[in-house]
């Protein structure tokens, strides 16, 4: 992985160039993660030395790779026809074979900038648990790389770096979510510097909602299961109504995140996805960005069972309702969530278009994979 240039840059805090080295006995694998490491082998090992780091830059390097689960050991390597000693960064966690060019095309920015995040926790948190947090942190670095592809600024102040500035950051509490706190400024309306305040964000990475919608049947198929955010808040019906969701993985889009979490949480395969939104739910305090779709789906009675993973304590329940039912639910509360309201205010702006071509465009090409059925 520190092949790439600005990977390495950022891990060294400045730009290095290295040269060609070759290594017996070793290679290059996947971790248990989309990162890479070096494990012994039966061939050589063509990479890159770095000369001249000084005794701040190999603490750099040594946090960070501790972080991959790599540990620092000497062994002799050939340079430019000369055998010379050198610290190569060795683990025993390898998973699977590892390419390059995939990596790169598909994880390659998100570590640019996750690198920057794990660096500058150095110092502030150990670096095992940066490791038990480092999915976590990949998910919000992939979020952070869509974020450059901006909503526009037509009304809005259009924002220059030199408009947020920073004093300081802290993250008393990071797992699967994190919580950072910052002393910030921004920029007025009437172009000073605010003060310098005290302002939260509950930090997580970007996700998706689907609501599979059978144009055909004039049905949905919605997911019910126990959020730990209403029970949070004294509410003792707890079990939400809701459309599909999940986090999107690195290395995912957010397209195939919904495919994904149409399998895992009610066993159907979508076909045809249409855009709802894309939105921030909560932006005074969260950091989540929603992706939502509407999929036409072919719901057939019986579609509708148990599903969710168990390495992950899920437990959702699905529905088939009426489209008309659905949106009694809405009218009535009983359907209490955001992203679930949306889409079903816009399906109902939509419908008649999405119905257009039933027995046509529209009833060929929905749900062709058909349901998996419950297990």
């Amino acid at each position: 992985m520190l092949a790439h240039g600005p990977l390495r840059d950022v891990v060294l805090g400045r730009r290095f160039a290295g040269r060609s080295a070759e290594v017996a006995g070793y290679e290059v694998a996947q971790a248990a993660g989309p990162w890479s490491v070096i494990v012994a082998g039966d061939e050589a090992l063509t990479g890159e030395v770095l000369d001249g780091l000084d005794a701040a830059e190999v603490a750099r390097l040594d946090f960070f790779l501790t972080v991959l689960g790599a540990e620092r050991r000497q062994v002799a390597a050939e340079i430019a026809g000369q055998t010379r000693q050198v610290w190569l960064y060795a683990s025993t966690l390898a998973r699977a074979t590892w390419d390059q060019t995939d990596w790169l095309a598909r994880f390659g920015a998100t570590w640019v900038v996750t690198a920057a995040a794990v660096m500058a926790l150095r110092g502030a948190m150990p670096a095992d648990r940066i490791a038990a947090r480092l999915v976590p942190m990949l998910v919000w670095g992939a979020s952070a790389v869509r974020a450059v592809d901006a909503a526009p600024t037509v009304l809005r102040h259009r924002a220059v770096p030199d408009d947020v500035k920073v004093a300081e950051m802290r993250q008393p509490y990071a797992k699967f979510f994190a919580l950072q706190e910052y002393d910030v400024a921004w920029r007025r309306f009437d172009g000073g510097m605010s003060e310098t305040v005290t302002r939260a964000a509950f930090v997580s990475g970007d996700a998706v909602t689907v609501l599979p919608y059978d144009p055909a049947r004039d049905r949905v198929l919605v997911v019910e299961q126990f959020r730990a955010g209403p029970w949070a808040r004294g509410d003792a019906q707890s079990w939400q109504i809701e459309a599909i969701a999940g986090r999107i993985d690195p290395g995912e889009t957010p397209e195939q995140a919904a495919r994904r979490e149409a399998v895992e949480e009610a066993g159907l395969r979508l076909d045809r996805l249409v855009e709802v939104g894309r939105y921030y739910p909560s932006p005074g305090a969260v950091s989540e960005y929603l992706y939502s779709y509407v999929a036409l789906t072919d719901l057939p009675d019986g579609s509708a069972g148990v599903f969710g993973e168990a390495d992950e304590a899920e437990d959702i329940r699905g529905h088939l309702i009426s489209f008309d039912r659905l949106m009694d639910l809405v009218a009535s509360r009983e359907i209490e969530n955001a992203p679930l309201i949306l889409t079903a205010l816009w399906l109902q702006r939509e419908r008649s278009r999405l119905r257009v071509g039933i027995g046509g465009e529209v009833g060929s090409a929905s749900g062709r994979d058909g349901p998996i059925g419950p297990s």
